[in-house]
This record gives structure tokens, sequence and C-alpha cells, in this order.
């Protein structure tokens, strides 16, 4: 380890075998915690390049229990990280776009550089996390959605666990998070925090089979925030978007802020579900999960898509799908 340090402290970059093996080995326990620490850090100052991404994605794919689905699942997230403390708002995208029809394979953990993670909203609604594939399957078949909690899926990680909840910042892992679904998702909408992370998502993605929409907004959010433009990567290249686009209207950045504690963050998601929302809260939703449903089907359109969820929302629907979840698993 020694040896990788010094050669990332001097610019230095991974090969993909490399940085394949050095994540086998820090989910081992060869490394201390010191030397883990280190590791994840120098990623917050330096560039990581595509080969390392690659090499990090390939290995944690390897070392998680696969839940693997016939039907076309999809995975809407974040990478988390961007610090803007804003609502959970891809996880209400996902019982949005599972309500319209489109199956839902959301993988999510807690929050490390945000108060509430997608894994802290529903554990405190009751949700027990589990990685039995036939309780997966009965959560897809009653509610179209079923939710992996990423440590459950990625047992070689709970030595890294520890160290990430400890630095409270974003690492290399957040870059990751959407990359290693263990469900292995063939339609996926992925939010990343910056320009650059966005185009090495696009480069990786364009080299697998899925149908994808990667997001980036020029704020510096990990989604659409509707505060201002957003790029969009998808399989047919990458193009600059405008609130207007969406036929939604621009809003303001206080808008999107969450709560403060896990119980806040929470009765301000199921107020949201409930129709309690703003129009703010409700635009930003339905952009993101409408953006969703185009990666899912682009033949039904940016603002056919946009339409499916703002239905889904106001009709109540992605309540009920949200119910079906939590009152299966209680």
């Amino acid at each position: 380890m020694k040896q990788i340090l010094n050669e990332l402290i001097e610019h230095r970059s991974l090969s993909k075998q490399t940085a394949r093996q050095v994540l086998i080995d820090l989910a081992s326990g060869k490394y201390n915690q010191s030397q883990m620490s280190a590791f994840m850090t120098v990623y917050m100052m330096r560039t990581i390049t595509i080969e390392e991404l690659e090499g990090f994605r390939d290995a944690m794919l390897e070392l998680c229990i696969p839940v693997k689905f016939d039907q076309p699942v999809m995975d809407v997230c974040g990478t988390g990280g961007d610090g803007k403390n804003t609502f959970n708002i891809s996880t209400l995208s996902s019982f949005v776009v599972a309500a319209a029809g489109q199956p839902v394979a959301k993988h999510g953990n807690y929050g490390v550089s945000s108060v509430s993670g997608s894994s802290n909203v529903l554990e405190y609604f009751g949700y027990k996390f589990t990685n039995d594939r036939s309780e997966l399957e009965r959560s897809l078949e009653q509610a179209n959605i079923f939710f992996m909690h990423a440590p459950l899926f990625h047992p070689a990680m709970k030595n890294v666990a520890p160290i990430r909840k400890e630095l409270g910042v974003k690492t290399f892992f957040n870059m990751l998070g959407p990359m290693v679904n263990p469900s292995f998702p063939p339609r996926q909408l992925v939010g990343v925090f910056s320009l650059e992370l966005a185009r090495q998502y696009g480069y990786l993605y364009q080299n697998t089979t899925k149908d994808f929409v990667i997001l980036h907004d020029i704020q510096g959010y990990d989604e659409i925030s509707l505060t201002g433009p957003f790029k969009v990567f998808g399989n047919d290249g990458e193009k600059l978007y405008e609130p207007s686009d969406l036929g939604l209207a621009e809003i303001k950045p206080h808008e999107l802020r969450g709560g403060s504690t896990v119980e806040e963050s929470a009765k301000l998601f199921l107020n949201i579900l409930e129709g309690g929302g703003t129009n703010e809260q409700n635009s930003v939703v339905i952009a993101n999960a409408g953006m969703a449903l185009y990666a899912a089907n682009r033949l039904t359109g940016m603002r056919e898509a946009i339409s499916k969820a703002k239905e889904s929302l106001e009709s109540g629907n992605a309540l009920k799908t949200f119910k079906r979840l939590i009152e299966g698993k209680r």
C-alpha cells in the first residue's frame, strides 16, 4: 500500500487491474485503517481516471451478492456527495417510476455525506432490509419495486464502512455506488456530482448494453434541481437542457432543502407522497422520475415521460406503491 499511495500522491494513476486488486485487498482487510483512510482521501484531492473507476467497479461487482431478475428492472439513484442537503429526491422518484409501470431495483445506503440517505428513510418507516432473493421478488410482485441496502449485498465492504462514516465526506465509493447495483439492472438513471464524472460514467456505460441516462446539474447537484441548466448523457449522446425544455419552471435552491434530522427528512418525504408537497418539490421529483421513464423508453418522448411521472405522483399511485413496499416488509 505504501508504494501505491506514493504513486497516487505523485499524481500517477493505477491500471484497471491494479485498481481492481487494491479494492479486493481493501475489502479483505489486508490494510490497516490508516492506510485505508489515506487511500480513500487521495481521491478527494485528485481526479479518478476511467481505468481506476472501471477497476474499482469490477472488483465491487465480483465481490457482491448478485440478485438477478428476468424483468427489465431499473435503478434510480445519485452518487450523493454534492453537499446540497436536498430532500430525498431520487428515492421519491423511485416510487413514482415504479407506480408508472417501470420495475425498480433501488440500491441505497445510509447517508454518509448527507443527513439522510435512502436507507435511513425506509428504515424510519419500518422497512426491514434483506438480501433474500425470494423476499425481494415478493416486493417486486406486490409493489413493482424492491430495495437493496448496500451493506447486505456488499459484505466485503464491512472493513471500509466505519472509515467512510468517520470521514463523513464523499469518497470514490460515492462515485461507485450507482455502478455496483447487485441486480445488474439493464436500465438506469444516474445523477452525478461533477461534470467530469458524468462524462466518465457516460464513457463506461456506452460500452454496456444498458439503456441509461446520466444527469449532472450545472449548479453542482447530482440530480435535476430545476435551479438552472443540466446536462444529460445517454445512449444517444450528450445535451444541455433547461427546465423549460421539460415544461417546468425554474426554482430557487432553498426550495429543495431537506430535513436536518432523519425524522424531519422522513416526514418531508411522506408529505410529498401524500400530496402535501410544494409545487417546487413536486416539480423536482417529477423531473427526475420523468427522466428515468424516458431512459427506460425513449420512444415515449421526454415531455410524455414527464406527464407520466406527474400523473403517477399526483394521482396518489406513488404513495400506494410506497405503502405496498413498506407494509409487505413489516
